[in-house]
């Protein structure tokens, strides 16, 4: 394919006698960097001449001289194309690698690992937690609910939506939270976010000042929320967790931010008492510190009374609540929200402005009408109950087949069950182990800061049934036994 020659190429007055040593050079100085790439016909002699307002023959000279140094192949008349560079190309010079990671923030330089969503191919007994059970979603009502906002749209013809979110998303979060978690807010206080993690991102931006700013974590605690401050320059404090969730007497005294999960801790899945809430608000509001409530899985409650979000108890306007669709749906929606208090509401939407604009307008409405029309609302009440029998049938299994090696953690809440080891064992061989007899699990200790005192296994069952929940720790206890 012959394409126009779209290069500025600047030639001295015919009377100079460099013309045809002009042409070549700019030429080769376009093969050589890559500004012509290999496998492109040059236009014919003719045309180019006639373009640049010169004879044919100093096109031809110079296309000569091209060929004959191997920039070209091909005759002159039958087409002329640029060959392959390899290797350091004349002209190029490349500095070594080093030259340039000072320009990268310290942090990135050995990016932190955050271990891979995918299922590798030899899993036979899926126990990861955060992976909810798609089979059960009714797709085909979300086919046809995002059909309905694609035509919509297109009618419309609207242009990128806010990005604190479009009105009617914010409006059925609203309604959603109020309903399930007794959240009282207003639209104009929740920002729409691709995913929990860009909700943390963004309060990380608009919350700390680079190395002076303290966020206090829970020790063990999910990580990908720490990194979100950490990479912003907090100055990151873990804190211990016991029964009731963080240890409030253990915050430090200069906490700016305090991060918990406190309806189904992550990864131990202890629930924050009541008295330790009232405890982190007290704290909190003496000590002008603000508190980022993670929710992630807080709709799937076992037998156990609900628990009122932090937000629904805060008076003084600390509390930034975030939440997602991603465990209640499916995870490629990376949907997510924040309720802010109003004082910070402003401050988020321009952080989220600057981040990406805005989440897709097309899925934003999609889930609007999933949530207002009770889909949300029924598919939860669906999957409350299947995952309390999956969380039932591990504990007993683990009971039935582990109970000398194995001590579960109570849990009320969520998608994924903990256990602590009874005596000391080396982590990395009951992983390599699991790994091998084709058992996808987790293991505890990487959830730590400081060296954790016990080692344990947390046991996702949102992506395994009950019968392979029942095979897959019965050959676990094989393996380690």
């Amino acid at each position: 394919m012959v394409l126009a020659l779209e290069l500025d190429i600047r030639l001295p007055d015919k009377n100079t006698g460099q013309l045809v040593s002009q042409l070549h050079r700019q030429l080769r100085t376009a093969i050589v960097s890559g500004r012509l790439r290999a496998g492109t016909q040059l236009p014919p002699t003719r045309k180019l001449a006639l373009e640049l307002g010169i004879s044919r023959n100093s096109v031809v000279a110079a296309y000569d001289l091209l060929l004959s140094e191997g920039y070209l192949s091909g005759k002159v008349g039958s087409g002329s194309f640029v060959n392959e560079m390899r290797g350091l190309r004349s002209g190029q010079r490349r500095r070594p690698d080093s030259d340039f990671t000072s320009l990268i923030a310290p942090l990135w330089r050995r990016p932190p690992t955050i271990p891979s969503t995918s299922v590798p191919k030899t899993v036979s007994y899926d126990f990861r937690f955060g992976h909810p059970d798609v089979a059960h979603f009714p797709h085909h009502i979300w086919q046809r609910l995002s059909g309905r906002a694609m035509r919509q749209a297109l009618r419309r013809g609207e242009e990128a939506g806010p990005p604190e979110g479009l009105q009617v998303l914010r409006e059925a979060i609203v309604q959603h939270a109020s309903f399930s978690r007794a959240i009282s807010c207003q639209p104009e206080n929740v920002v729409v976010t691709n995913g929990a993690q860009q909700g943390f991102s963004l309060l990380a931006q608009v919350l700390v000042q680079s190395g002076k700013t303290v966020v206090a974590i829970e020790d063990p605690g999910y990580r990908p929320a720490r990194l979100a401050f950490a990479t912003a320059g907090a100055r990151i404090m873990p804190v211990p967790v016991d029964a009731e969730g963080i240890v409030v007497s253990k915050l430090p005294r200069d906490a700016g931010v305090i991060y918990v999960t406190p309806t189904h801790q992550s990864p131990l899945g202890v629930t924050m008492s009541a008295r330790r809430r009232t405890e982190l608000l007290a704290f909190a509001e003496t000590h002008s510190a603000v508190i980022v409530e993670d929710d992630y899985d807080s709709e799937f409650r076992y037998g156990d009374r609900p628990h009122d979000a932090l937000q629904t108890f805060d008076e003084s306007g600390v509390v930034f609540y975030v939440g997602t669709f991603t465990k209640s749906m499916f995870p490629s929606l990376r949907l997510g929200f924040v309720v802010s208090p109003p004082w910070a509401s402003d401050a988020l939407i321009a952080a989220k402005r600057v981040a990406d604009g805005q989440c897709a307008a097309i899925l934003q409405a999609t889930l609007a009408d999933f949530i207002l029309e009770g889909h949300l609302a029924r598919h939860v009440r669906k999957m409350r109950s299947v995952y309390s029998t999956r969380n039932d049938t591990v504990l007993k299994s683990l009971i039935e087949h582990l109970p000398d090696l194995l001590e579960p953690i109570p849990t009320s809440a969520g998608i994924h069950c903990a256990a602590f080891f009874r005596t000391p064992v080396d982590i990395n061989d009951v992983i390599n182990r699991a790994t091998n007899a084709g058992i996808a699990i987790e293991d505890l200790d990487r959830f730590w800061v400081a060296p954790p005192p016990r080692s344990g296994l947390a046991f996702g069952f949102s992506a395994i049934d009950e019968s392979r929940i029942k095979d897959g720790i019965a050959l676990l206890a094989k393996i380690l036994t």
